[in-house]
């Protein structure tokens, strides 16, 4: 019997199993660092923008995370000395967050990261850029689902 049901059926725990391990790869490799992942998460979209800053919102937006979990992590890396967080001149209501000096230059330690997870997946670099294209349309399609202007609102 071809049952739907079955746990290796499903493409949902394939992409659980998959992010549980993939993170399992990044967590020794930024421990070397002294960065969790969000951490990392959280200063790759800074390197971007290495020279100026970026509000908490749109910062949450960018990595679809809330306040509530965003916060704590940039008072820890507030803390370790690789971000600042202060009040906009132009909007009280609104917290920039930028990089410090030595949040750029870890950078520079931190590029070889992306390689060494690519190597452990075992997949080619096609493969791993068709792997993401791939997940981001199936992202990009269920918010669009459960919310017709979330494309709208992130600029895409």
């Amino acid at each position: 019997m071809d049952d739907d049901l079955a746990l290796r059926r499903q493409a949902c725990f394939a992409l659980y199993a998959a992010s549980r391990a993939v993170t399992d790869v990044y967590r020794p490799i930024l421990d070397e660092l002294g960065l969790t992942y969000p951490q990392y998460l959280v200063l790759l979209v800074l390197w971007e923008r290495p020279d100026s800053t970026v509000t908490v919102k749109s910062l949450g937006a960018e990595l679809e995370l809330d306040s509530g979990t965003l916060s704590p992590l940039l008072k820890r890396l507030e803390a370790a000395g690789l971000v600042t967080r202060q009040r906009s001149a132009r909007d009280e209501r609104s917290v920039e967050v930028g990089l410090t000096a030595a949040g750029r230059a870890l950078r520079d330690r931190v590029e070889s990261v992306p390689r060494r997870v690519a190597a452990a997946t075992g997949l080619t670099l096609d493969e791993l850029v068709a792997l993401r294209d791939t997940l981001t349309r199936i992202t990009g399609a269920i918010h669009q689902q459960r919310d017709p202007g979330h494309q709208l609102r992130k600029g895409k």
